[in-house]
């Protein structure tokens, strides 16, 4: 079995029960970071057993691995540094592949960052789409941007403390002074939110130092904004 087990995002009492006993039970971890995986399992009180680094970089190699090691009778336990497995990370490529092999997979409901930021957020929930991390470079971002520029359903984007008031700039030049909520630090002792439109965000955010990752809720297109004013932008 390939148990996809979500992990705390920031607080490790976020952690489920039913995590730690799937953990505990395992034969192998698949682990983005195996150091860290260590870690949080030794806080745990879990003891140490046999981990597989598995990230974007070896998927394909790892991947092979922890399917023989599948197909063999061994149960994994898939984590990634935080979150929810799957969600922008190389997750999805393992499930695809135990899916076509027929091995029995499920999955361990638990933190995911985007669904924390979306909720608190303030803006409508009930339609999103989740985007991901957008490009490095500021002509892709903004092409990236602009294929999101119709949608009425909220926009949740990730980003680095690199990017992320030059990604801001572009989404404002992009959308208009849209609605917006950034949070950063999630669940941690200084989690914080900045809400308003993206220009008194971008204003409030100028002294700042980010660090860490950050998580951007942009509305949809408002219903008033007029076609002339979309591509106003565009040009």
């Amino acid at each position: 079995m390939l148990y996809l087990v979500a992990t705390p995002i920031g607080n490790l009492g976020d952690i489920t029960l039913r995590a730690i006993e799937t953990l505990r039970k395992v034969d192998v971890i698949a682990s983005e970071d195996t150091r860290k995986t260590g870690m949080m399992m030794k806080r745990l009180g879990i003891e140490k057993k046999p981990q597989v680094s598995f990230h974007e970089y070896n998927e394909q190699k790892a991947g092979d691995k922890l399917i023989s090691l599948l197909q063999n009778g061994q149960s994994v336990a898939l984590v990634t540094n935080a979150g929810t497995p799957g969600i922008s990370d190389p997750g999805f490529s393992l499930v695809r592949r135990a899916v076509a092999t027929n091995i029995p997979l499920t999955a361990l409901p638990g933190p995911t960052a985007f669904v924390m930021a979306l909720v608190l957020s303030g803006l409508p929930a009930h339609n999103f789409t989740f985007r991901g991390f957008p490009p490095h470079k500021s002509g892709a971002r903004r092409s990236y941007l602009l294929a999101d520029v119709e949608s009425l359903h909220t926009l949740i984007y990730y980003e680095s403390s690199h990017r992320i008031k030059l990604f801001l700039q572009d989404s404002l030049e992009v959308f208009g002074d849209r609605r917006a909520a950034v949070a950063n630090d999630l669940t941690k002792l200084f989690e914080r939110f900045d809400r308003g439109t993206l220009s008194e965000i971008i204003a409030g955010l100028q002294d700042t130092e980010p660090k860490g990752e950050y998580t951007v809720v942009i509305e949809g297109k408002p219903k008033t904004e007029t076609l002339s004013a979309v591509k106003d932008r565009k040009e």
